[in-house]
């Protein structure tokens, strides 16, 4: 089976838009390119794994959406990083759907389509929410928590929400993965 590293999109590996479609206003950390090449050499597969209740609440369509995907997709790709695949989940906040981070559905459906081993995977993202959903599914995580903010929540879910490794930015994510893989 093989190994994957599970993103987070907004705020993990491009600034945090609200609700964003608009392929002009998404903006790549530049801190993300070497560390994913480097993953992807080591043979890792990477696969975005989003909440997008802006369809649900009407602010754009699926199609939107996917085009933005498709756009992130293509764009990693001319870095020479290619991404497996993307699963979102389009359901309001308030759903109870196995498909929205913190549950595990998403990460679960990639894992079976593209023959993943959790055990062996990592979930990265930037808030507790994608902490939650790579515990439920088995995978070591990583919080990425850029403006230093969401380290200071309260815990209240221990342990299911407590991350492997807290980082700061997505440099070290490659010291993390290679050296306990």
């Amino acid at each position: 089976m093989k190994r994957g590293i599970f993103l987070d999109k907004d705020g993990t590996l491009v600034q945090d838009v609200p609700y964003n479609i608009d392929i002009h206003k998404i903006r790549f950390y530049p801190d993300i390119f070497d560390p994913l090449r480097e993953l992807v050499v080591s043979g890792y597969s990477l696969i975005l794994i989003s909440n997008q209740s802006g369809i649900a609440r009407g602010y754009f369509k699926e199609h939107e959406l996917i085009n933005s995907f498709d756009y992130i997709s293509s764009y990693l790709e001319m870095h020479e990083i290619p991404i497996t695949g993307y699963y979102f989940c389009p359901h309001h906040n308030s759903s109870d759907c196995n498909c929205r981070k913190p549950r595990p559905g998403l990460l679960q459906q990639a894992a079976t389509i593209h023959g993943i081993d959790l055990a062996q995977s990592w979930m990265i993202g930037d808030i507790l929410a994608d902490v939650g959903a790579g515990r439920a599914a088995g995978c070591k995580t990583i919080l990425m928590d850029r403006n230093r903010s969401e380290r200071l929540l309260p815990l209240r879910f221990q342990p299911n929400f407590v991350p492997d490794h807290i980082l700061d930015d997505f440099k070290e994510t490659t010291n993390i993965v290679l050296n306990i893989n």
